[in-house]
């Protein structure tokens, strides 16, 4: 074994300082040799402290892994709440729509003065809700019997639906279907369904006609 400069190594590197290459290239560990730490060479000094490129270079790659790791995890998880949301707004509207929750809080509300109407006329109705409502008189009897008060909504593909007082009945344009004046279907689509008009609730009092809608808009 080569030969070494009996230098004492500043305090506290002794330990750091165990390790020499000889004349041939190998790497020895004096303690294991010699039995004991000695005299670190100068030219060791503090070398066990100083990086070398190849170790900086081996750390800025894996910082910049670690980078790329961090920006590929936090845009995948991006995209997976992005679909997780588009997602659930559709269910939410898919489950609005296949199951509506029942009727908002009904109220009755003024319509007009029973003696403004004659049987055979028709008027049209709009609910605070949007519900819309042909609302026909069928009689003078002068109570809410006389009147009949049908969704002007055709339940087949909600096309509009029109009272034709000469035909006594309710018909739609859009496929012909055709409905009696307590709004059952009796031709057409409708009918091959066995479908009818929503009915709503009516009544007469002091001569004023009231009927009975939603105020609350479905949700």
């Amino acid at each position: 074994m080569q030969s070494m400069h009996q230098m004492a190594c500043w305090p506290g590197f002794q330990e750091l300082c165990t390790t020499v290459t000889t004349r041939k290239g190998r790497v020895c560990d004096i303690s294991r040799i010699m039995g004991t730490h000695v005299a670190c060479p100068a030219s060791l000094r503090f070398a066990a402290t100083r990086p070398t490129k190849r170790t900086m270079s081996e750390k800025n790659e894996k910082d910049d892994l670690d980078r790329r790791d961090f920006m590929t995890v936090a845009s995948t998880t991006a995209m997976a709440g992005g679909l997780v949301a588009g997602y659930g707004s559709f269910a939410a509207l898919a489950g609005r729509f296949l199951y509506p929750s029942g009727p908002g809080r009904k109220e009755w509300l003024y319509v007009t003065e029973v003696a403004t109407m004659k049987a055979g006329d028709s008027m049209s109705y709009v609910s605070p809700s949007g519900e819309k409502v042909t609302i026909t008189r069928q009689a003078e009897k002068g109570d809410e019997n006389d009147f009949v008060a049908l969704s002007s909504i055709c339940p087949h593909l909600g096309c509009q639906v029109h009272w034709e007082a000469h035909n006594d009945r309710f018909f739609c344009p859009c496929h012909n279907g055709v409905f009696d004046t307590n709004g059952k279907a009796t031709q057409g689509p409708p009918a091959d369904a066995g479908q009818e008009l929503l009915q709503f609730n009516t009544r007469v009092e002091n001569g004023l006609l009231y009927i009975e809608v939603a105020v609350e808009a479905l949700s």
